[in-house]
């Protein structure tokens, strides 16, 4: 199997949504190992360096903090206890993933109740104000917080 060609930053900012000024910055911080360079002095991005790049943009989307993406990026020499290392960090973020994941579902059920409160206030021609309006919005609430089945 043949290694993918490297390819040049602007190839990489398209393939990953992220800015070339962004990459660049990735790069001076430590948050991707070193870029090579072709002879024409560019940047040339291997795929094991784009892979690299990936993986940053999902830590950093999922909230791992700049310096935790650095200290593993950086993670010492190629040892076990590097991947130990890399693993455990991993590990945890997966956690907090986890743990958003569970509050996003909550809050997004709440959304969708008030939407659905909303709905149901507008289709009736209720003012939002009006204390039968309440009343709904309580009777919605107490559906959508009790079974997702009732909706």
């Amino acid at each position: 199997m043949s290694e993918q060609p490297a390819v040049g930053i602007r190839d990489v900012s398209e393939r990953t949504g992220i800015s070339v000024d962004t990459l660049r910055w990735y790069e001076r911080e430590g948050l991707i190992p070193e870029v090579g360079r072709g002879t024409d002095g560019r940047r040339r991005y291997t795929p094991a360096v784009l892979r690299w790049v990936r993986t940053v943009q999902a830590l950093r989307r999922t909230g791992m903090p700049v310096a935790e993406v650095r200290e593993f990026v950086q993670a010492g020499p190629q040892t076990l206890e590097r991947h130990r290392y890399r693993l455990a960090l991993l590990e945890r973020q997966s956690a907090a993933i986890d743990e958003q994941l569970a509050r996003l579902t909550a809050d997004r059920s709440l959304i969708g109740a008030k939407i659905e409160s909303y709905r149901q206030i507008v289709e009736a021609g209720m003012d939002c104000e009006d204390p039968a309006a309440d009343r709904l919005a309580d009777e919605v609430f107490a559906r959508w917080t009790a079974d997702p089945a009732d909706r």
